[in-house]
């Protein structure tokens, strides 16, 4: 049985687009406060791009695993925890 066609997500497209960017327009972004890499934050960052793009150009994967790795909602959840993650410092 053939699954309906997926929609373009734009609120998960646009972040992504806005991680894009900000990342190659403001590495700093992804520092911590004495100005190394902070890799924790870089991979949610990441993370949320990656989802951001796989939801927002309307794929959405047929396994349960991947489906819940690349959804909004996992978009969001990553978004928040490097939030989380750059408040800290």
């Amino acid at each position: 049985m053939p699954s309906a066609p997926s929609r373009v997500h734009l609120p998960c497209l646009a972040l992504a687009l806005m991680i894009m960017v900000g990342g190659t327009v403001y590495p700093p972004l992804m520092a911590d406060a004495a100005g190394r890499a902070d890799h924790a934050l870089a991979t949610s960052l990441f993370w949320a791009m990656s989802a951001g793009f796989v939801r927002g150009v309307g794929f959405v994967p047929r396994a349960g695993g991947w489906r819940w790795l690349f959804s909004a909602w996992s978009c969001a959840a990553a978004l928040s925890l490097a939030l989380v993650l750059k408040l800290q410092h």
